[in-house]
């Protein structure tokens, strides 16, 4: 009995030590948000004479009005349908081009080049500084005339999203049973009817953390945001970087901007966690 104990005392003693440990993890990962709440919904002038941790309604009175001002504005109601029209229809365009061809990669045998010739070049796509392609797109823009559009933006997205849906959705067909294709193939059923009907619905979780994820990138992408969509396609990313006058830094609406710009993908992150986590975890056996 006094080993049982001794034992159980011990796995407390761990589980408390790896919930205080956690906790801190967490209070550290979280600091960047609550500053940025904080000096949200503090007045201009408190942002620098309230100090240490700016606790509300004891070290100052909580105002929207910096909410209301920023929200208020043409620019950032620009930015926010920007941004959005963008990630929609980037991952939109994404899941079109890249889910065929990564159930052709994973269902058919290619000889020149081979399935996993094509693989690696998707895969050194992932791994192309996109700094190295900023003067080559923005001269391809100039030159089809598509410099500060909406539609060159969704290019460029699609163009460095693609290869990472390709490689996702490729591993998660392959983990799928191939038993039930040859079953509807021997039924009659076409390869489009078994990809559509068959391997798309049973791959619904990855599918759903691919189109989540590329949303996410393409929300937050600022490189190409700032030098192709200079001026009347301005993106969130763009305006938080711009919250300067001639007082100096605003740091009150870059704080707004900031949870402006990070709520969406949390918020779908938070609704969606199970397909992403089934989605990312669904190749995690096989290789």
């Amino acid at each position: 009995m006094k080993k049982v104990r001794k034992i159980f005392k011990r796995r407390n003693i761990n589980l408390v030590t790896y919930f205080i440990l956690a906790l801190i993890v967490a209070g550290i990962t979280f600091l960047p948000f609550y500053w940025a709440i904080s000096l949200s919904i503090r007045n201009p002038i408190e942002a620098f004479t309230v100090t240490g941790l700016a606790i509300p309604f004891i070290q100052y009175k909580p105002t929207l009005e910096n909410w209301k001002e920023e929200l208020a504005t043409g620019e950032t109601q620009k930015s926010l349908l920007n941004s959005a029209i963008i990630a929609i229809c980037t991952s939109i365009a994404v899941i079109i081009l890249g889910t065929p061809a990564a159930y052709a990669i994973a269902r058919f045998r290619f000889r020149k080049p081979s399935n996993s010739n094509i693989i690696v070049w998707f895969l050194s796509q992932r791994v192309l500084p996109p700094a190295a392609t900023v003067i080559p797109f923005f001269l391809i823009m100039i030159f089809f005339k598509l410099l500060d559009t909406r539609l060159a933006l969704i290019m460029v997205n699609t163009t460095f999203n693609l290869p990472f849906v390709v490689v996702l959705m490729r591993q998660a067909f392959l983990d799928l049973p191939i038993e039930l294709e040859e079953a509807a193939l021997v039924d009659g059923a076409g390869f489009f009817t078994i990809f559509w009907k068959i391997s798309l619905r049973l791959a619904a979780p990855s599918l759903v953390a691919a189109v989540l994820i590329v949303f996410a990138f393409t929300w937050n992408e600022f490189l190409f945001a700032l030098t192709i969509g200079t001026i009347h396609v301005r993106t969130i990313p763009v305006l938080m970087s711009g919250a300067v006058d001639t007082r100096g830094i605003q740091f009150w609406f870059v704080a707004v901007r900031m949870l402006i710009a990070a709520s969406p993908p949390v918020i779908l992150a938070l609704f969606a966690q199970r397909f992403i986590v089934r989605g990312l975890s669904f190749g995690a056996v096989k290789g």
